[in-house]
């Protein structure tokens, strides 16, 4: 079973990934890594080069094989924040992994991403709405939703083990 992590920027996708993959025993992917890896350039680079719609294209790519790598497998991704704005990833996900919406407020992802902007190209004034755009779209691929705000990695990797799996 691949189990997706997706919500926003600075929700804890990666952090609790790479937790919950050391839980049980089997593979992390983080998404963004594997399409940099893919491209051999970094995320702000593509993004320079090829626009959003360019990084959105190779993230699909990335995705659907990583889906279909995993398929038979039990593996952890942590996808990235916008992944769900690409055409036919939530049905993607609805059907072919248990997706799990890391839910956090704006509040907490801006706490988070204080000083972490680097390296985000789209961590900028507009996360307010960027967030309330995507959020009917992490809950529409969600099989389920934890809130994240006052929860530690830990705590959320043990609910997710216990209640999830």
């Amino acid at each position: 079973m691949l189990v997706a992590l997706t919500g926003f920027m600075g929700s804890g996708k990666s952090t609790v990934g790479r937790l919950l993959s050391e839980a049980l025993g089997c593979p992390f992917i983080d998404l963004d890594e594997a399409i940099v890896k893919r491209a051999g350039r970094p995320i702000p680079a593509i993004f320079e080069a090829d626009g959003e719609r360019g990084f959105r294209r190779l993230e699909k790519q990335v995705l659907e094989q990583t889906v279909a790598k995993y398929a038979e497998n039990t593996a952890v991704l942590a996808l990235g924040g916008g992944t769900v704005t690409v055409p036919g990833a939530v049905s993607l996900l609805q059907e072919n992994t248990l997706c799990i919406y890391l839910k956090a407020s704006l509040e907490t992802i801006q706490g988070r991403l204080e000083g972490e902007k680097q390296g985000r190209p789209l961590a900028d004034d507009h996360l307010a709405e960027r967030l309330s755009q995507r959020e009917p779209l992490y809950e529409k691929a969600a099989h389920i939703t934890l809130e994240t705000d006052a929860t530690s990695p830990e705590e959320l990797v043990d609910e997710i083990i216990i209640d999830c799996l």
